[in-house]
């Protein structure tokens, strides 16, 4: 049996320090280390604890909303979207990313490091995955942000999804990345699929409860791809999970959950079957097996009809959703 091993780093939100956060992440990624991960995934924006600063009273929090819901709904003074992140936004090759580089080539194993990444404009919501000789493989940044709320308005999206070969110790896997809203759209993961994906790492920061839940072993069954989560530990947070994407076995249905935590801080290792997953994905009927593209076309249709609707306060929509 070929098996790759996710180490989901479930910790405590850390504050915008990221000299402390360098250091409280080298210790799980050595914990991850020692359990014989392949790779260590770590929650969402680790660079700077996803920590804001918005003054209460400053916003409602709904940046976008139905054009008939925005009289008198913004309060004066409130703060520009880009201005309420704490902890300054990082690049590639900053001292924090460079050690995360130099510790997953020292310790023989891939990290999927996540950060505030300084853009040109408002910064990015990033994860870089580091093979396990100190290379960038991959880095990605959230195209789903979360526009209609602070603080991740202030945020420039991603513009795809990429997927890489991992070199592993037991050879190349195909890895791709979504963050945290990503994975409440079904075409994040269908992307990825489509690009060859065999295993997501999906870095958290929110509540994960039953409907979030359940739509993250969907991502995994109906597009045949393991999927692993990793979000910060706490009351009402935690419950970091991976689920293996085999669904039936021996003609009978079975539970694809690898491993799924309580809200406790620690290391979760979550084990794949990768022989088993490849087997599957060659003989079952979903991933991109019968799909219908051609039935699909207003999939990629940039215009928004009622009730769905949402614009800004300067009454501009969605960034993304307008017609070019």
């Amino acid at each position: 049996m070929t098996t790759l091993t996710v180490a989901l780093l479930q910790l405590a939100r850390p504050g915008p320090d990221p000299a402390r956060n360098l250091a409280l992440g080298e210790a799980a990624c050595r914990r991850a280390g020692a359990m014989g991960a392949d790779i260590a995934l770590f929650p969402e924006m680790w660079s700077n604890g996803y920590s804001v600063a918005i003054p209460d009273g400053s916003d409602d929090g709904d940046v976008y909303r139905h054009p008939s819901l925005w009289d008198g709904a913004r309060t004066s003074g409130a703060p520009r979207p880009e201005s309420v992140w704490l902890g300054e936004p990082i690049t590639r090759d900053s001292p924090f990313v460079i050690h995360f580089r130099e510790l997953a080539a020292e310790l023989e194993m891939a990290i999927a490091l996540t950060y505030l990444e300084r853009w040109d404009g408002p910064p990015r919501n990033t994860l870089s995955l580091i093979d396990r000789h100190g290379r960038l493989v991959l880095t990605y940044a959230k195209v789903h942000t979360c526009a209609f709320d602070l603080p991740e308005a202030g945020l420039t999206p991603g513009e795809g999804f990429e997927v890489c070969a991992l070199d592993t110790a037991v050879g190349e896997v195909m890895t791709g990345a979504m963050i945290c809203y990503d994975r409440e759209f079904p075409e994040s993961a269908r992307a990825l699929m489509l690009a060859g994906a065999e295993i997501v790492l999906t870095p958290n920061a929110c509540e994960l409860e039953i409907n979030r839940l359940s739509q993250f072993r969907s991502r995994a069954g109906e597009n045949m791809t393991g999927m692993a989560m990793a979000n910060y530990a706490g009351p009402g947070w935690g419950h970091s999970v991976a689920h293996d994407g085999v669904a039936f076995a021996n003609g009978r249905s079975r539970d694809t959950l690898v491993v799924e935590a309580g809200e406790a801080e620690g290391v979760y290792p979550a084990v794949f079957d990768l022989d088993a997953l490849r087997d599957y994905r060659r003989r079952e009927a979903w991933g991109d097996a019968f799909r219908r593209p051609a039935a699909y076309r207003n999939l990629t249709d940039r215009e928004v009809r009622d009730p769905f609707v949402r614009v800004g306060p300067d009454g501009a929509p969605v960034p993304g959703r307008g017609r070019p």
